[in-house]
């Protein structure tokens, strides 16, 4: 079991090695740990074996997928799994102090279109971009580089010689990108701890709260007919028409109000439309339309609210419809399930990481929402983890083809963090 050892006290970030940083994160781009494949259980047992390797106390497990997908809280999974992994490693203090957990997510969305990169995706370039020094790679900004500037920091506290009183915990988590899992299954595991920083990409700023995002399929069954005798038939796209003119209605009002950490965003809590497939032949009037779409959920807002209301907004439009009257459209949620999350600004989490973020870099990092889902909703709600987000990357170049990261930040956040480390654990 690892401990901090007595020894020098100076600056933690000064022992982070940012080539040995930089040459991690690389190492962890060329993983192609795409949510749901192998490589997602890969990613996880090279992060053990690493750290078990530098010494810190690990502990590994297999997640029990039947228990955690049965559970009556589980978050939703999008992609089918036969194995996953879960992975803590802790550096320990003396004792007496506050714990800290330093929860980031391993697995990474697929590439898409391959033309659409300028090479492959999970070969890692460096690159010069508009003046910055940059990593591109799927994953680089969501979040791979929070995960390497996590771990640096943690190794740059225990090779500083600061005795902690506290014990650090680093958590790598698969299954966030389709629902949670990872840390849902962390929690499961009866991992706590006083506070979380989770390091998505925010450019370095501070992230209190997300909302939610709840994944719907709707559907909609109209009759068949030959085309050129088509009034004959119930066209299921005419049908879906004014459920999309309602639901754009609804997300109007649902924006009217929202929390004031969300202001910064022109839609806030955004529905939105992913798929629409209909019909099967040309000439044939489409009896059937399937659309699938995301339902952002409100600060504050219960999931089943955020349900009610959409299923609500539809019920009124087939009311009004006598063919949907008699054929009401179906309603189902499934997949990724991403409840809303909040963490006071005014909690000293919050405070700590802008004061630390402050100090090292000389400017105040900016505290705002979220408009997307997190695992940060799982660690304060069934945690009870008060927890913000603060991390190197671009956020508008998370899941884009040439998803980049700038160097530089990487390796300021690994520093912030190791202050971080220092200042709520001691």
């Amino acid at each position: 079991m690892t401990r901090i050892h007595e020894g020098t006290h100076e600056d933690p970030q000064a022992s982070v090695d940012a080539d040995r940083l930089i040459a991690d994160l690389t190492e962890l781009l060329a993983i192609p740990s795409v949510s749901g494949t192998t490589a997602e259980v890969d990613v996880q047992v090279w992060l053990a074996e690493r750290w078990r390797a530098e010494g810190f106390d690990l502990d590994q497990w297999d997640l029990d997928l039947d228990a955690l997908t049965s559970d009556p809280e589980f978050p939703g999974m999008e992609v089918e799994r036969t194995h996953a992994v879960g992975v803590t490693a802790t550096l320990h203090g003396t004792g007496g102090g506050a714990t800290l957990l330093l929860d980031g997510h391993t697995d990474v969305v697929p590439p898409g279109d391959l033309d659409a990169w300028s090479a492959d995706p999970f070969t890692v370039r460096r690159e010069t971009r508009n003046g910055e020094d940059v990593l591109i790679a799927r994953g680089a900004s969501d979040m791979k580089a929070g995960v390497a500037a996590m771990w640096a920091a943690a190794r740059a506290v225990a090779e500083s010689g600061i005795a902690l009183r506290g014990d650090v915990i680093l958590a790598p988590v698969c299954g966030e990108e389709d629902g949670g899992l990872g840390t849902f299954g962390l929690l499961r595991h009866g991992v706590r701890a006083d506070m979380s920083i989770v390091p998505e990409p925010t450019e370095l700023n501070i992230v209190p709260g997300n909302g939610g995002a709840l994944t719907f399929r709707i559907t909609v069954r109209g009759l068949a007919a030959h085309a050129s005798m088509r009034t004959s038939g119930v066209s299921a796209i005419e049908r879906f028409i004014p459920i999309y003119r309602a639901l754009e209605d609804l997300e109007a009002r649902r924006n009217e109000r929202v929390d004031p950490i969300m202001d910064r965003w022109p839609i806030a809590y955004p529905l939105s439309i992913g798929t629409i497939h209909a019909g099967d032949w040309a000439s044939t009037v489409p009896d059937l339309l399937i659309s699938e779409g995301r339902l952002g959920v409100a600060i504050g807002e219960t999931v089943a609210h955020a349900r009610a209301e959409l299923e609500n907004t539809i019920a009124e439009v087939c009311a009004a419809d006598p063919w949907l009257a008699d054929h009401p459209v179906e309603v189902t949620w499934w997949g990724g399930q991403f409840a809303s999350g909040r963490t006071d600004p005014e909690h000293p989490i919050t405070q700590i990481v802008s004061d630390e973020h402050a100090r090292l870099h000389g400017t105040t990092p900016t505290v705002y929402g979220g408009p997307y889902g997190s695992d940060l909703r799982l660690l304060t709600g069934i945690g009870g983890i008060p927890t913000v987000h603060y991390g190197p990357g671009v956020p508008e170049s998370a899941h884009t083809p040439d998803e980049y990261v700038p160097t530089q930040q990487v390796i300021d956040g690994a520093q912030a963090l190791a202050r971080m480390i220092v200042r709520i654990c001691s």
